[in-house]
């Protein structure tokens, strides 16, 4: 006789019983229970419990179907403390993240707007140094350099651009700049270069070009006085005293 026939119909209700409670505690009484090895072979071989086991599996995998997936996790969302089966798995990026392909495209803004502040900085600092301003004032007291560009000798344009080397530290001086007048404008060129640290700034060139592309050497004018004279007269008299 096989065990299925064996079954007294006490244990067919015990195993209908046993089959309406949840998976786990069904589990922990057919496995835990002291039972005889004889008992459990007939609960688990008896046609109730294997059609109840298989269609166990289906009503599961239908229920998880069904539940709604749980976003990805980003990487603000903080560390996960449980795991879930319903939980969408992130992206996977072949190439670049979207936090690098951002830098990427706005790392050249950054750089040139770095640049450019740079830039400003620096010629404005040259634009307001005193050799440079010691050069608008030789331009406007030279009767040759008022003869040519006329009154109010000034900067050509409201930001003005000096361009070339700016030095006075390491002794070397090698700027050219715009400026106007009532009646035209020109181009000023001046370089100067002190050949020991302890001496005096040399110049070598002064000279203006207007815009008809005529060039006059200042520093051959009568009357018009060297831009790094001042600068001369104030340093002796500094030792004289």
């Amino acid at each position: 006789m096989s065990a299925v026939a064996q079954t007294s119909p006490a244990a067919a209700k015990l195993l209908k019983s046993v089959c309406k409670l949840p998976p786990s505690i069904r589990q922990s009484i057919l496995l835990h229970q002291p039972r005889p090895q004889s008992q459990l072979l007939t609960l688990r071989t008896h046609p109730l419990f294997r059609r109840y086991a298989s269609t166990q599996p289906a009503r599961v995998k239908q229920q998880s179907q069904n539940e709604p997936l749980i976003a990805a996790p980003t990487e603000s969302s903080g560390p996960l403390l449980n795991r879930l089966p319903n939980r969408a798995l992130p992206p996977v990026y072949t190439g670049l993240s979207p936090t690098a392909r951002l830098w990427l495209k706005t790392l050249p803004l950054f750089i040139l707007l770095i640049t450019l502040s740079s830039l400003s900085i620096f010629n404005y600092q040259k634009s307001s140094s005193s050799t440079v301003n010691s050069i608008l004032y030789a331009l406007r007291t030279s009767p040759t350099v008022r003869e040519i560009l006329g009154d109010e000798i000034y900067f050509r344009s409201r930001i003005p651009w000096i361009s070339g080397e700016l030095n006075q530290l390491h002794g070397s001086i090698d700027i050219s700049f715009w400026v106007k007048g009532t009646k035209r404008t020109g181009k000023v060129r001046f370089v100067s270069v002190r050949k020991r640290r302890d001496g005096y700034f040399e110049t070598l060139e002064w000279s203006l070009t207007d815009d008809t592309g005529r060039t006059v050497q200042l520093l051959e004018v009568e009357g018009t006085l060297d831009p790094m004279a001042a600068n001369k007269v104030g340093e002796e008299e500094l030792l004289d005293m």
